[in-house]
């Protein structure tokens, strides 16, 4: 869902709820509580708690959040795609919504020629690559790019610019579950800290 957000665990005796000191086991099946202080309205330099599914247009589950764990984001930063951030600005905690995202507001629209043909030895020596991996390659011009395996065949690896939902649109069913004020330091470096969205 996120452009940029990378997630991780921070095991389970955490305090789970990111919006209160006390720390309970995930396993209680309770959803994160949100008290009556976090009650502002998602805005630029916010960190957003939500708890969100996302489907394509048949209905099946291309992803969603972790069960117990919110998904939290910096708000106005990219860390999401930019049609779903559109529709969160104003919103509250408690607040649900359903939100169809356009391919050029979501990860655009596919490229065909964003994809070639690259030889298995210019990837680092005994991976297992499997498809749908992602790398970090340069273009002609010298250019970080994100790249996406799309198909192996023995030593012919074949790579594509577009992400692998490109060109897809993206049925979001979200609940906002808090909003906190940024800290400097996630404002300067454009992602949350230390939960379960990006960080370091």
């Amino acid at each position: 869902m996120a452009r940029k957000a990378r997630r991780r665990s921070s095991g389970p005796t955490r305090p789970w709820c990111s919006w209160c000191s006390s720390s309970r086991s995930r396993s209680s099946g309770k959803e994160p509580c949100v008290p009556d202080s976090t009650r502002e309205a998602v805005a630029d330099g916010k960190i957003v708690a939500i708890r969100y599914t996302l489907r394509d247009a048949d209905g099946e589950i291309l992803d969603r959040s972790e069960e117990g764990v919110p998904f939290e984001y910096l708000h106005g930063a990219g860390n999401i795609v930019a049609g779903l951030e559109r529709v969160l600005a104003g919103r509250q905690p408690g607040e649900q919504v359903i939100v169809e995202v356009a391919p050029e507001d979501g990860y655009g629209a596919y490229d065909p020629e964003g994809a070639q043909v690259v030889e298995r030895r210019a990837f680092p020596a005994g991976l297992d690559i499997q498809v749908g991996m992602q790398f970090t390659a340069e273009d002609p011009e010298g250019r970080t790019v994100d790249v996406w395996v799309s198909d192996v065949s023995g030593d012919a690896i074949t790579v594509d610019t577009n992400h692998p939902l490109a060109g897809e649109t993206l049925h979001f069913e979200v609940t906002i579950l808090g909003v906190r004020d940024a800290t400097l330091e996630e404002r300067l470096h454009g992602h949350i800290h230390g939960s379960a969205g990006g960080g370091h």
